[in-house]
């Protein structure tokens, strides 16, 4: 290792969560180097636009880019550069090349890849959402006449369809095993609703089915059902969901089922000198039952970034953590058609009791999710009526007592 530079703070990770990592490294007191690996040849940038606005050409792609405080000024970033492997143990981290950086603390944000579908069938013309070049690929497949098959019913699924409508697409129909969309976010009564809100837009569904194929022979033509029905299509989006970006951590002895587990504090395995925040991370929220769980919302890789820095800046300067564990409220919004659906907190807890706290389903609604009588979660649908009776709700979610142990 005599000639391996070593770096004092290593992100592995360029994307928001990256980002803010090293910005919180700084306001935690955190002087020595911070430097950024990256993936993607882009400085970080903002994705949930991808689906919507920069899709329809309402934003530019170059409006997305986050402009870095002043604060981290002298971060050195390493972009187009892929993270091979990690010793933990000796803090080594080796990129793609071989070079290897050697480090004081550690911060995993390497974030999540897009799910691919693993079916038979011709690859052009099938396209995810994830990036940048993504989202690029997408735009100039898209127009007046193309018959759009969008592979899933989640948010990225139902804001690529209400998007491909808005662009005049001859045709655009979602498919997914489920049988309704976002059943799993949202519960039968708002999946219910969103269904029929963007059914009277136009949008077709063919629920209830999985894909087994694509037919074309170049590219496709079309999206085999297993039902064995083919549905015509010559632009296709696979949102069938994420896959963690964890393989550089393998051989670490850490549990990687599902991103990177972390302690309240965003530590991994016992490491004090390496955190992980964003998506990649499956950390307890005290704020519920304790359980690791991974939150792909936008507000998490700030969230965590957070709270993780100061742990990271507290051990590196010698010291210990805030005692106070991680206690997020997650939030979400997705912009469909001329609606929006804002989330405070975690409906996923409460779909066995579901309530209409305001308004009515097929106007402006919020509605509450609740896990032995107490509101864990709120989720508002529709115009800004709905959104700000959903921030009084936000309020209440946010001054309830946490459980004690």
């Amino acid at each position: 290792m005599s000639g391996t530079r070593r770096h004092g703070a290593v992100v592995a990770g360029a994307s928001m969560g990256g980002l803010r990592a090293a910005e919180q490294l700084r306001a935690a007191g955190w002087t020595g180097t911070i430097t950024v690996v990256g993936a993607e040849p882009h400085m970080p940038y903002n994705r949930p636009p991808l689906s919507k606005g920069v899709l329809a050409g309402k934003e530019s792609f170059d409006s997305l880019a986050f402009t870095p405080k002043a604060s981290t000024a002298d971060v050195e970033w390493r972009l187009g550069t892929t993270v091979a492997s990690a010793d933990l143990d000796r803090r080594i981290l080796v990129l793609q090349g071989g070079e290897e950086l050697a480090f004081d603390g550690l911060v995993a944000a390497t974030g999540v890849r897009a799910r691919r579908l693993d079916c038979p069938g011709p690859v052009t013309g099938r396209h995810t959402v994830r990036t940048i070049d993504d989202a690029r690929a997408l735009a100039d497949a898209l127009g007046p006449d193309a018959r759009v098959a969008v592979v899933g019913a989640g948010f990225i699924g139902c804001e690529v369809a209400a998007t491909a409508i808005g662009l005049g697409a001859a045709e655009v129909t979602v498919v997914d095993p489920e049988p309704l969309p976002m059943l799993r976010s949202l519960g039968e009564p708002l999946a219910r609703e969103l269904q029929r809100r963007h059914a009277e837009r136009g949008v077709r569904f063919a629920l209830g089915h999985g894909v087994t194929g694509f037919a074309g022979t170049d590219r496709v033509t079309g999206v085999v059902l297993g039902d064995g029905t083919t549905l015509s299509a010559d632009v296709v989006v696979e949102a069938v969901g994420s896959i963690p970006n964890t393989e550089w951590l393998e051989g670490n002895g850490l549990d990687l089922a599902d991103g990177v587990v972390t302690d309240q504090h965003l530590r991994v395995g016992g490491l004090a000198h390496v955190v992980a925040v964003g998506d990649v991370a499956r950390f307890p929220n005290v704020r519920y039952d304790g359980v690791p769980r991974r939150v792909e919302h936008w507000s998490i890789p700030t969230d965590t970034a957070r709270h993780a820095a100061r742990a990271l800046a507290a051990h590196l300067a010698g010291g210990a953590p805030d005692p106070e564990p991680f206690a997020p409220l997650p939030t979400f919004w997705s912009d469909q058609h001329d609606f929006r659906i804002q989330s405070f907190g975690s409906p996923v807890l409460g779909m066995a009791d579901i309530r209409v706290l305001e308004g009515d389903l097929s106007g402006d609604a919020v509605v509450g999710y609740h896990d032995g009588g107490t509101l864990v979660g709120v989720v508002a649908l529709g115009g800004a009526g709905a959104i700000g009776a959903a921030a009084r709700h936000r309020t209440h979610l946010v001054r309830q007592p946490l459980p004690t142990s």
